[in-house]
């Protein structure tokens, strides 16, 4: 059996961080990433709990503390590690613990690593000679005798009996990075974790990212010292060649890489998967090309260095890199799912117009399609192979939600829904590797947030008191959000939510706000608890008297298959933007809501999205607050931009007439612009660009810069506050709120 997990919907990208943090379900059974771990055998689970790890046994679900603060506490020391993650060896006889963790880009990859012996109690720690907090992704090997680990950009190993450090790479540097990645790969592609074990634990196979003819893009902490710094940062903006990226396999003998021979120019093509086959010492690495409408499979010879291509997949537009596992998981890897003893994958691809799974063969790349049916599959998890059976999650009557389905692994079978049909809504699963035991989770409009521990395959509450269908009562409440379907002048309907005003009367009208995205990263309208809540406001919107709306345009990732998605190919800017003022003018028909009223706010993307409203229909949006926003799509980086939009070189018109800044000589309403100044994503830059585009055109509007601030816009103290007084007023001031 193998449990893995597509992440279609590019769960808590940065991008839209701050709709999805509304969202992450919560709840005694659902743990923060990391300090939560299934047992080998499935039959029990780890978590961090008090300082102590603690082992569950199930189905009773008894506990007991498998290691201890005592153990925890290194000699010579009064105070244990403060654990952030952990993970136990294969042969379960030793864990690796990491603490002191720092951040790298977006989250804590960094830190200090130990290895707790289980059998003599003895805590070791890792890279002793190396600068403090710099290991990242440490791994025990297979046969649990060593650990590889990461610092300053070079692969070293340490054997754990002589606490010998050897290293494996030595040419690392800010730009030549071994067994991790660059800013990009990082941001784009939730690639962090870049080297692998081999099955005998004799070599490791590595990224090397080479970044040293990427351009620097320097921004300026101007308040932390009397003199400003620069802070440069290796980044590749649209229509500038990627990093070269090539794959090695250093034997631990001798330190000697051979490097894998992937057919292309390094420097156009980017290398997105890599896994060593099982039972094999082969590779099999996945690759785009720069525009990342061409997949390629490669079976790789690690002595030789020669690679076969054994499967490709072409797209009109873009070809999806499917996320295993969840992708803000500090240790999350693009793996594979293997079938018939690694002979063949599991396979997901939108070629026949819905995303669906396929087997394909290592052997000749045939293909077999397995799930069927106009639907997109969305997220696998479990591939039960004894049972002859794959568990996903769709949704074919209602892309707002996610339900459990179950197939034949041989394409014969009919679909088969899992979750329970009472509880309508977004259900999500988290099964243990034997697939006997799982934790469901479920939430709507309605329904708070909650969990249960289950016997995955009849999907029975382990405590039947405690389920949640047992509890629905409770957790039920009186919706405060609709859900909606509106179809534009052009035919396109769109799904909706919708809060109105606490008390509502039909006979007089409201102010009206847009939350909106619109763009490829995520889709607004789910149904899930919290759905139609906005952090920035301060106070209650609804009581306040507006009506607040969010719509999912053409391009959002919504199941609704391939031609919804990537219709917005080359159109970022110009479609999304269309479909939301459309959608608009439908609304606007509606008797309750005041024309004269209406606002619409976004961050990145969605900043992106605001902005465009504001300017190619001013006679619709009066009011705009737009976050972090692209407003010149040249200056976002090459793998996301070129991914939706194409090459500059060759398209360069479509860039410029998606692009907020073209429209700003077309403001009418009231715009008020917020960007932090220390922000990598998006580069601050944007913000003086649109500035002195307004200036430009005498365009009054009101601008709001946070010194040092990322774009989450969180660091500092009163930060919050400040940004949501700042939201709040300008709203309440421009947009006034309550009925007329």
């Amino acid at each position: 059996m193998r449990i893995s997990n597509f992440g279609f919907q590019g769960l808590l990208k940065q991008k839209a961080f701050y709709f999805f943090s509304f969202f992450m379900l919560v709840s005694c059974l659902v743990f923060p990433q990391g300090s939560f771990m299934w047992s080998k055998d499935g039959n029990a689970y780890y978590r961090i709990q008090n300082g102590n790890i603690m082992l569950y046994t199930l189905p009773a679900n008894d506990s007991r503390i498998l290691i201890s603060k005592e153990q925890l506490t290194p000699s010579g020391s009064s105070v244990p590690l403060d654990v952030s993650y952990f993970k136990i060896s294969d042969d379960e006889k030793k864990v690796l613990l990491f603490t002191n963790t720092q951040k790298v880009w977006r989250l804590n990859t960094r830190g200090d690593y130990w290895v707790l012996n289980l059998g003599t109690g003895t805590l070791q720690q890792l890279g002793k000679s190396l600068p403090e907090a710099s290991l990242m992704f440490a791994k025990i090997s297979p046969d649990s005798n060593q650990v590889a680990y990461v610092s300053e950009n070079n692969l070293y190993v340490e054997d754990l009996k002589t606490a010998t450090i050897k290293p494996l790479t030595f040419d690392g540097s800010t730009t030549l990075i071994n067994g991790t990645f660059d800013w990009v790969y990082e941001e784009e592609f939730a690639c962090r974790d870049g080297f692998r074990w081999s099955p005998d634990s004799k070599s490791i196979a590595y990224w090397q990212i080479d970044a040293s003819d990427i351009k620097k893009f320097y921004m300026i902490n101007n308040t932390d010292a009397i003199y400003s710094e620069i802070i440069p940062i290796e980044y590749p903006k649209v229509g500038e060649s990627p990093s070269a990226c090539k794959v090695g396999i250093v034997t631990i003998a001798d330190a000697k890489t051979t490097w894998m021979n992937i057919p292309g120019d390094a420097r156009q093509h980017y290398l997105v998967r890599m896994e060593f086959i099982p039972s094999t010492k082969k590779l099999l690495i996945q690759q785009l090309n720069r525009k990342q409408n061409e997949s390629k499979l490669f079976v790789a010879e690690p002595n030789t260095g020669t690679s076969k291509m054994i499967y490709e997949e072409k797209d009109a537009a873009w070809v999806d890199v499917y996320d295993e596992g969840y992708k803000y998981d500090v240790y999350f890897t693009n793996k594979y799912n293997w079938l018939n003893n690694g002979k063949s994958i599991l396979w997901a691809t939108e070629k026949d117009g819905w995303r669906h799974l396929y087997n394909v063969s290592l052997e000749n790349g045939k293909e077999q399609l397995i799930t069927k049916g106009d639907y997109d599959f969305t997220d696998l998890k479990l591939v039960d192979t004894k049972g002859g059976a794959v568990y996903f999650m769709a949704s074919p009557s209602n892309a707002t939600q996610s339900y459990l389905y179950k197939t034949s692994l041989d394409g014969k079978g009919t679909l088969k829904l899992i979750s329970p049909k009472a509880l309508q809504g977004t259900h999500d699963y988290n099964v243990s590797p034997t697939g006997t035991y799982a934790i469901h989770s479920f939430s709507n409009h309605f329904t708070k947030n909650a969990s249960e521990l289950i016997s995955f395959s009849d999907h029975k509450p382990i405590d039947e008191a405690k389920g949640i269908q047992a509890n629905i009562s409770k957790l039920e409440e009186k919706p405060k959000v609709e859900f909606f379907k509106v179809k534009t002048a052009d035919g396109i309907e769109m799904d909706g939510w919708m809060v109105k005003p606490t008390n509502f009367d039909p006979s007089k009208k409201y102010p009206l706000v847009f939350y909106v995205y619109s763009e490829p990263a995520t889709a607004t309208v789910t149904d899930t608890y919290g759905i139609g809540s906005n952090r920035l406001y301060s106070g209650n919107m609804a009581d306040d008297g507006y009506v607040y709306v969010s719509l999912d345009n053409r391009g959002t990732p919504a199941p609704k298959g391939r031609a919804w998605r990537k219709s917005i190919y080359r159109n970022i800017g110009i479609i999304n933007i269309k479909d939301q003022a459309m959608a608009a003018k439908e609304i606007l028909k509606w008797g309750f809501i005041d024309p004269a009223r209406v606002a619409v706010w976004g961050w990145s993307g969605g900043g992106a999205a605001t902005l465009n409203l504001m300017f190619q229909y001013p006679e619709i949006y009066k009011t705009g607050i737009a976050i972090a926003a692209v407003t010149n799509q040249l200056t976002y980086d090459n793998i996301y931009q070129e991914r939706y939009m194409g090459l500059p070189q060759e398209n360069r018109a479509d860039f410029v007439n998606g692009s907020p800044i073209t429209y700003a000589k077309n403001l009418e309403g009231n715009l008020l612009y917020i960007h932090g100044t220390g922000d990598d994503n998006v580069h601050y830059q944007n913000a003086e660009l649109l500035v002195n585009e307004l200036v430009k055109h005498n365009k009054q509007f009101q601008f709001m810069p946070y010194p040092n601030r990322t774009h989450s816009i969180r660091e500092g103290e009163g930060t919050n506050q400040h940004l949501r007084t700042l939201f709040t007023n300008y709203l309440k001031k421009y947009c006034p709120p309550g009925a007329k």
